[in-house]
């Protein structure tokens, strides 16, 4: 980026950060998540490491948090009460390590000391003979707020020191910093009261932390029932490392964490993070990543404070489910059912774990409600098994050089009129080549015909050879045709044969569901397949089926209503549709009416252990897929629906799950593991 563009850059952000951190640190209010803004503070934490001279003393950067509340007593604190930078890679921590190292001429012991980073409210707490005297916030770093009284109704936080070591005299002043934190269970438990009252649900454990900490009546306080941790102090008794005031604090009976550790290296700094990473659900209150800290205290003093935070320590955040870029430019894609959906392509940023640079945005409606333009700074989420999407529009960061973006008045791959339905636009001629072509990646992907190893580049790669117009086609294609092909040998081309000719046999709801019938997804699918009771049929016998059933005996099956049986009628209706069902049946295309085994044998839908039971599944599990998984239930008479309601019976947990799990717990759905949910399904 050019120092112009950068300098301009670097003011739009520090004008927007400090507007969010006076929100938050002034008011408890959060205009936006965490992460996004610490998305946006590292963005222009980076610009400022590259251009130092564009660094002034009012940038964000520079400063804590925001000014204390009027409310209260000020309370000056004897050393500063510093932030930290954050690190989002082993990349980062690494980089800042080498900056200590290099500032203190390589004389840094790779000794660490890691704690997990509890989003919470830091506060600082001051003893005079073992008494507790005062507790304040940390305000702007310097000055914070008088909160003594709220403090006092935290359990957590003793009143009077003990002296458990005869040999460890309790100090006639003692300084000491911490967290203060209102656990998972107590967040949900007020939440619980707010819905009660008709009251609106807190938005995270960390607001109302705050809220609770602020509050003048300490009886409001009292009731949050808020905990505490203490990590660090300040007043000097001769400690020489950081995991000696652990144990100091311990002695005198602060709470403090069970979870931090002493390592010796910063691979072993890797693999706390992650070990916590894996733990995180479990804990009973948020974290939002690990505090690395250099463990000699001598060390972590030389290595003084840049800007506003220390040397010597960093946040190593977790994988952001929530971050901030900017929209490059928006395509339209076509779908396999002629649908029109715009795409956002993205600045390339990191999310959840995963480099994404693109986020669909639906429909054109969307994209008018954000209030979407092309250059625009946004926040993009992606949760568990979520597809990244943009969930929200920063336009003070604007800079006049945004464009609006207008959907094409004609199909932009072969000019035809387009149709709306509803929010939906769509191509109206249903020969539309990248219709078509999004329609065979459709065929062959899983859920439908699953045929493995057959991907949209090979697929195109047939398309332009001519050997391929429609899903037919592909199971007439022979060894000779494809090993002849250039970057194609012969063993390739007997791999693609053998997958293709093994997935000749098919249920018939991934069947129906290959097909492509606008509004006709995998569980419709199951519903149009139950009306049929034969064993087993032919493609053409399906087309003659549901081409003699009427509007009213489709609105008549279960969950179809009247667009999606018009759909489906329309579908069925076709006679080129005809001609594609002929072509499947000479191709030898078997098709059972029920869910087929694992070992490939057919198991009939009968009333199974696990009839009228609906199961929903989130994250990744570990000994099948998730098409195994519910072709597994259905074969048990279950159901597989994919929201959760208080119709669910079950929620199926996996790794890294999305909100669906969050959902069960607020509505009381039992929530399965895998290893439960593997013995039901035995």
């Amino acid at each position: 980026m050019h120092k112009e563009r950068a300098k301009e850059r670097i003011r739009e952000l520090r004008v927007a950060i400090n507007r969010y951190r006076e929100a938050y640190h002034v008011r408890d209010e959060s205009l936006i998540s965490d992460e996004a803004l610490d998305s946006l503070k590292k963005e222009l934490f980076d610009l400022e490491q590259q251009f130092p001279d564009l660094i002034t003393t009012d940038s964000p950067t520079q400063r804590v948090g925001g000014a204390p509340l009027e409310e209260f007593k000020k309370v000056r604190h004897e050393t500063p009460m510093i932030s930290l930078n954050d690190a989002f890679s082993e990349e980062d921590v690494r980089a800042w390590f080498t900056r200590l190292e290099n500032f203190l001429d390589n004389k840094v012991p790779p000794t660490f000391y890691c704690e997990p980073k509890i989003d919470g409210l830091a506060i600082e707490l001051v003893y005079e003979d073992g008494v507790f005297m005062q507790g304040s916030t940390r305000g702007d770093g310097m000055v914070g707020e008088d909160v003594t009284q709220n403090l006092k109704t935290v359990d957590a936080i003793p009143l009077r020191l003990k002296a458990e070591n005869e040999k460890i005299r309790i100090p006639k002043r003692l300084v000491v910093r911490g967290e203060v934190f209102l656990t998972k269970k107590d967040f949900a438990r007020i939440n619980a009261e707010q819905e009660k009252k008709g009251l609106k649900a807190y938005a995270n454990p960390r607001n109302v932390a705050a809220g609770s900490v602020r509050q003048l009546d300490s009886k409001i306080m009292a009731s949050r029932k808020l905990d505490s941790y203490q990590y660090g102090i300040v007043t000097e008794l001769g400690q020489k490392t950081h995991a000696e005031e652990h144990e100091l604090l311990k002695s005198w009976g602060f709470k403090t964490n069970p979870d931090t550790k002493e390592v010796r290296s910063l691979e072993e700094v890797f693999a706390y993070r992650e070990m916590i990473g894996k733990k995180r659900e479990k804990l009973p209150y948020e974290i939002d990543g690990v505090v690395i800290i250099v463990n000699s205290n001598a060390d972590f003093v030389a290595g003084g404070v840049t800007g506003k935070a220390p040397r010597g320590a960093i946040a190593f955040k977790f994988g952001a489910k929530e971050t901030t870029t900017i929209v490059e430019s928006i395509k339209v894609q076509i779908g396999r059912t002629g649908v029109l959906t715009p795409l956002a392509n993205l600045r390339p940023v990191r999310v959840g774990g995963v480099t994404i640079s693109h986020a669909t945005l639906h429909n054109e409606d969307e994209i008018k409600r954000l209030g979407l333009k092309i250059g625009d700074t946004v926040i993009v989420s992606r949760a568990g098994d979520v597809i990244p999407k943009i969930i929200k529009v920063l336009p003070e960061l604007r800079t006049g050089k945004e464009k609006a973006f207008h959907f094409p008045s004609k199909c932009p791959f072969d000019g035809s009129p387009l149709a709306r339905d509803g929010v939906l636009i769509h191509c109206s001629n249903s020969s539309c080549g990248a219709r078509q072509r999004e329609s065979l990646y459709h065929f062959v992907s899983r859920g439908a015909f699953n045929i493995e190893g057959l991907g949209p580049k090979i697929i195109d790669r047939f398309i332009d050879e001519s050997l391929i117009a429609d899903g037919a086609d592909i199971f007439d294609v022979k060894k000779g045709d494809i090993e002849v092909l250039e970057r194609f040998g012969e063993k390739s081309a007997e791999n693609i044969i053998s997958e293709i000719e093994a997935k000749k046999h098919i249920t018939l709801p991934k069947f129906i569901f290959a097909l492509g019938i606008l509004h006709v997804g995998e569980e419709t699918a199951i519903a149009l397949s139950g009306v049929i009771s034969k064993p087993t049929i032919k493609p053409k016998d399906v087309f003659e089926y549901f081409s003699h059933v009427t509007l009213d005996d489709l609105q008549k099956i279960k969950d179809i209503g009247p667009r999606v049986s018009e759909s489906i009628f329309q579908w069925f209706h076709n006679n080129k549709n005809e001609r594609l069902m002929e072509k499947l049946d000479r191709a030898g295309i078997k098709i059972a009416s029920y869910p087929a085994s694992p070992a490939g044998g057919q198991l009939p839908v009968t009333a199974g252990k696990l009839s009228g039971a609906t199961f929903v599944l989130t994250g990744t599990l570990a000994s099948l897929s998730r098409e195994e998984a519910k072709e597994k239930i259905r074969a048990l008479g279950g159901d597989v629906s994919e929201t959760v309601s208080t119709k669910t019976n079950y929620v199926v947990v996996g790794n890294e799950p999305g909100s669906k799990a969050e959902k069960a717990k607020r509505l009381g759905v039992q929530i399965l593991n895998e290893e439960q949910f593997l013995k039901i399904i035995k």
